[in-house]
C-alpha cells in the first residue's frame, strides 16, 4: 500500500526531513502519492502527522520539548527545492561567509545560487530563495568546498588576510583541503594562492 511505504519512508529519514512528491515516485502514482500526502497533512495515520511547507514542499516537522514544533532548516529547504528540478546549489556569498565565522552579519534572507530557475518561497516567517547564477559561478556548486570558495568572494582578493586563511583553515575538514587542488583549475584565478595556503595550513 502507498501510504504504508511513505510513511516507512518519512520514518526512515527522521524528524526535520524535507521532500517533495518526487521522493516517493517509485513507490505508487503521482496521484496516490499526493492522496497520501495530503491525507497526512490533514489527518495523519499510524500516529505520523507531516506539515505542508508550501507549494509541493512538506516535512516531518522537529519538535522541542519546551518550544514544540521547530522551523525547518533552510538549508534543507533550498536542498529540497533543487532536487526537485534535478538543479545544482551554493549559498550565497554572504551566507557563506557568516557559516565560516567570518563575518557576524546574518543575512536578512536565505540566499542560494542555482543553475536551475529562480525561486522564491516563503515558509512560515523564513524565506528561502533561490536565484539563478551564470555557470561560471557555479564551478563549486554541491562541493565541500563551495562555502570557502563564496567565503572568498565576499571578502574580496584585498581582504584575505593570514587570520581569515587560519579561520578557513580551522573551520574545514582535512579532506575538504585535500579536495582544493583538484578543484583549483575551474576556481578564479586570484584565490587559487589563497586555496594552497588554506590547504597547506
Amino acid at each position: 500500500m502507498t501510504m504504508d511505504h511513505i510513511i516507512a519512508r518519512i520514518r526512515r529519514k527522521g524528524r526535520g526531513w524535507i521532500f517533495t512528491p518526487k521522493d516517493f515516485v517509485d513507490l505508487g502514482s503521482r496521484a496516490a502519492v499526493d492522496q497520501a500526502l495530503l491525507r497526512l497533512t490533514k489527518d495523519g495515520s499510524q500516529g505520523l502527522r507531516i506539515r505542508r511547507l508550501a507549494r509541493g514542499l512538506y516535512d516531518s516537522p522537529r519538535r522541542h520539548p519546551v518550544m514544540g514544533i521547530l522551523s525547518p532548516d533552510p538549508d534543507a529547504v533550498a536542498r529540497a527545492l533543487a532536487k526537485r528540478t534535478g538543479s545544482r546549489l551554493m549559498p550565497s556569498a554572504s551566507k557563506a561567509a557568516n557559516m565560516l565565522g567570518l563575518s557576524t552579519q546574518v543575512p536578512a534572507q536565505n540566499v542560494y545560487l542555482t543553475d536551475g530557475r529562480s525561486k522564491t518561497v516563503r515558509v512560515g516567517k523564513q524565506v528561502v530563495r533561490l536565484k539563478h547564477a551564470a555557470p561560471s559561478k557555479m564551478a563549486f556548486a554541491d562541493s565541500p568546498n563551495a562555502n570557502v570558495m563564496q567565503a572568498l568572494r565576499s571578502i574580496g582578493r584585498k581582504n584575505v588576510g593570514d587570520d581569515v586563511v587560519k579561520q578557513i583553515a580551522r573551520a574545514v575538514p582535512r579532506k575538504t583541503k585535500d579536495d582544493f587542488i583538484r578543484l583549483s583549475p575551474v576556481a578564479p584565478d586570484w584565490t587559487r594562492p589563497i586555496m594552497k595556503r588554506i590547504a597547506s595550513e
